[in-house]
């Protein structure tokens, strides 16, 4: 069944967003882009390592599995964007 994400859902999908992309931007050197962008980061990020796991055929199970590898995401996309913006 398909149930619309209600408000607290939301706001805990940001905050998970911008806790993942905090941790991201303090392991990847250079430091934070700002909150409204480690959000960004650490959403996109967590799709990326979800879309990541399942190529690699990696097994991602629990609350700690997903979050590890939702900060592998976006700790890669952050070392993506770092070099697309150092060569630009």
């Amino acid at each position: 069944m398909n149930h619309p994400m209600e408000l607290h859902d939301f706001i805990w999908f940001l905050i998970t967003g911008g806790l993942i992309g905090w941790l991201a931007s303090v392991l990847v050197q250079g430091g934070g882009m700002g909150i409204a962008a480690d959000i960004v980061v650490g959403i996109i990020g967590s799709l990326f390592g979800g879309w990541l796991a399942r190529v690699l055929g990696i097994g991602v199970y629990g609350f700690w599995g997903a979050f590890a590898m939702s900060i592998v995401g976006a700790v890669v996309l952050l070392v993506i964007l770092r070099w697309i913006r150092r060569t630009a």
